[in-house]
């Protein structure tokens, strides 16, 4: 996690190897949904593999789902995690980064403004369903068209409608905009297991335990403790998703043992990291 999730001045298309999917994501006529399949080698139109990109936005939107590995987005709202077989939602026009770590293969669909305005406002993590799967693949078939067919632009709003009534899933970090509460979520970042209470951490930022309470509710929709396991769940899923050990992850997060940082998790995601990882490392 960067010391601040603060913008550049200005944002333009970012400087990439994907040059082609750019390209794309910048059509403002076409097909209103354009999907394309990538992996990590260096001549697929979308590359994946490990590597970051800097601040940028795009026309379209872009909904983006991986088959292992995990990429990490921000933008100005907080940070989202996006596990295998999760699809993340970027509206158009919103300045965004990732981090992407050992992605060897996904799916990236671009949707113009126009089709975008039956989808979220705000960017998200959503569950992926067979049904909306087995309609990108379909929808990736027909990349190269300008133009679609009746068949295939009913295709399109079903999958559309599928997008938009996907559960969301609890995979968003928010940050603050206030800077003693964000210099309070920067080191907590970067110390996950610091067990300091809300007490003292309002001391070590010069704030009323009170007004730090309220500050949480203000900007980030939560409690304190809530805020603080949200972000430990943040670097476990980084961690495990590069192949570090339970035992290292619970250690560095400050558990006494790795079964409670099991439990913890379990409570988040239902089930255990070993279950949740090879349920989602699945085929395409």
């Amino acid at each position: 996690m960067p010391e601040s999730l603060a913008l550049p001045a200005a944002q333009g298309p970012a400087v990439s190897p994907n040059t082609a999917l750019f390209e794309l994501s910048e059509r403002a006529d076409g097909p209103p949904l354009i999907a394309v399949w990538g992996s990590e080698k260096t001549d697929s139109e979308f590359q994946l593999g490990t590597r970051e990109t800097g601040w940028h936005q795009h026309l379209r939107g872009q909904i983006f789902c991986i088959e292992n590995g995990l990429v990490h987005v921000r933008t100005r709202q907080g940070s989202w995690l996006l596990p295998p077989h999760r699809a993340g939602w970027v509206p158009p026009g919103m300045p965004h980064m990732a981090s992407i770590s050992g992605v060897m293969s996904g799916w990236n669909v671009l949707v113009t403004p126009e089709a975008a305005r039956a989808l979220p406002a705000d960017p998200c993590v959503v569950g992926v369903s067979e049904l909306l799967r087995a309609l990108v693949r379909r929808a990736v078939g027909w990349s190269g068209q300008d133009q679609l067919t009746a068949a295939q632009r009913r295709v399109t709003a079903v999958l559309l409608d599928e997008l938009r009534l996907a559960p969301r899933e609890p995979l968003h970090l928010p940050m603050p905009t206030d800077r003693r509460l964000l210099r309070i979520a920067q080191a907590v970042l970067q110390a996950p297991g610091d067990a300091r209470t809300l007490d003292a951490w309002a001391v070590w930022a010069g704030l009323s335990p009170r007004s730090l309470t309220r500050l949480c509710q203000a900007e980030l929709g939560m409690g304190f403790a809530q805020w603080r396991q949200q972000a430990g769940l943040v670097h476990a899923l980084e961690g495990l998703a590069r192949g570090e050990s339970v035992a290292a992850v619970s250690d560095a997060l400050g558990y006494a043992t790795p079964s409670n940082f099991i439990a913890m998790f379990r409570r988040a995601f239902g089930e255990s990291p070993a279950r949740y990882f090879a349920k989602r490392n699945g085929p395409w």
